[in-house]
């Protein structure tokens, strides 16, 4: 771990290596685990303002769950995500014709309905940030489902902080990224 600003890094976002493979995986991420995307309260609060734009790119199952419960909500430990279908899938998800799960904000956002791309904390992914109050936890989540996509960032040698320097940028700007990549530059070169 390094000290970064007022983040706390992994070492493991500069040493790992990591690539979607959406082939392999079928966008498992967005299907699998037990809960919906972290969101912040500004995400809240985007997601009511463009649901309405969002909502023709949702599946019928999506929409009834955003429309019970919110376009977000609350866990037993008061922090805000998206809301799941049936426990499982984020509300948010579709699915192309080969099965593979896709994110109906992005879609939205690609045909140029919004222009919001998605949660932060989807557009990291693998990486997950945990905010303290001095200090902001910047970590690698290893998943096994995600093997293939270390497996190919093994094999195109593309670090995590590489693969997810848009994300990084929306949420810590262009000086910290820059910072980081001058880290990694000198401290640990493969």
């Amino acid at each position: 771990m390094f000290q970064l600003g007022k983040t706390i890094v992994s070492e493991d976002i500069i040493e790992k290596d990591f690539v979607c493979n959406l082939s392999a995986c079928k966008g498992a991420c967005c299907v699998d685990g037990d809960a919906g995307a972290p969101l912040s309260e500004e995400e809240v609060k985007i997601l009511n303002d463009i649901y309405p734009k969002v909502k023709p790119f949702l599946r019928k199952e999506g929409i009834e769950v955003i429309e019970a419960q919110g376009t977000s909500v609350k866990t037993v430990y008061d922090e805000l995500e998206t809301p799941l279908i049936n426990g499982a899938e984020c509300a948010y998800v579709t699915f192309d014709d080969k099965g593979t799960a896709l994110c109906g904000i992005e879609e939205a956002y690609n045909q140029g309905e919004i222009d919001w791309k998605k949660p932060v904390s989807c557009h990291l992914y693998p990486i997950r940030v945990r905010d303290y109050t001095e200090f902001s936890g910047v970590n690698y989540e290893k998943w096994d489902i995600c093997d293939p996509a270390c497996s190919l960032g093994a094999e195109l040698q593309v670090p995590v902080y590489k693969f997810v320097k848009e994300a990084l940028i929306r949420k810590f700007g262009e000086d910290w990224y820059e910072e980081l990549e001058k880290i990694a530059e000198k401290n640990f070169k493969k």
